[in-house]
């Protein structure tokens, strides 16, 4: 039972650990986008910005697809939550990080900078929109599989902020994506100041990443005691 346990808080660090890296990619881009949009070699730090989102974004598939192969619900209990997850949108965060940290490279090497880094934007706002509520279906699989496993109706405190945060990054990422994809779209289109365009987007993509981060940190974090207190 008490190896069991270590396991589960293995996998669960690792998750918040991971949320925690999304975060700080995140304010990796804003920084980086600010900086750009502050004047200085704009198009350099759009580049290191996508190249840092992509990065972060690839970490963030990985943790969610791991988060979701770790819920397990006991034998013969139902959940009908689990009939409505799919795990394209995770897929497609994961492949769209990898394409935006080469294209970053590409553009940080001098291949297409600008053309490079605005398809970059378009491709990680699609992505935030396609896996908008992706944390929020982690939150009610871990819920349910909780109280599948432990037979038990009480809620804590912290599930209650989770469900909030879950709930709430949902519809903030899915304005944030379009908001990007927008944006990118102007500036391939060859708006005026297309590299702000692109710097703008990746700013509010970055934001964006550090509600979702903590968000999923949030929402591993607020099962820890329920799942510790039955080891």
């Amino acid at each position: 039972m008490s190896m069991s346990f270590r396991e589960a808080t293995a996998q669960e660090n690792a998750a918040v650990y991971g949320g925690l890296v999304d975060a700080v990619g995140g304010i990796a881009t804003i920084v980086l986008a600010v900086v750009g949009l502050a004047g200085v070699n704009p198009q350099l730090f759009a580049s290191i910005a996508t190249i840092v989102f992509g990065v972060a974004l690839l970490i963030q598939g990985g943790t969610m697809l791991s988060e979701y192969a770790q819920i397990i619900f006991p034998t013969g209990s139902q959940s009908s939550s689990v009939e409505h997850f799919g795990g394209g949108s995770l897929s497609a965060v994961f492949l769209v990080g990898a394409a935006g940290i080469v294209l970053g490279v590409l553009a940080l090497l001098g291949i297409s900078p600008g053309a490079l880094t605005q398809i970059a934007a378009i491709a990680f706002g699609t992505a935030l929109v396609l896996s908008s509520n992706a944390v929020w279906q982690l939150y009610v699989l871990r819920h349910a599989a909780a109280k599948s496993e432990a037979a038990q109706s009480q809620s804590f405190g912290g599930e209650f902020l989770a469900s909030e945060m879950a709930s709430g990054s949902a519809g903030i990422q899915s304005l944030a994506g379009l908001g990007a994809i927008v944006l990118g779209v102007l500036a391939v289109a060859g708006a005026t100041n297309d590299v702000v365009l692109n710097l703008v987007a990746l700013l509010a993509l970055g934001a964006t990443l550090v509600l979702t981060g903590s968000t999923l940190s949030t929402t591993v974090l607020s099962f820890m005691r329920p799942w510790s207190s039955q080891a």
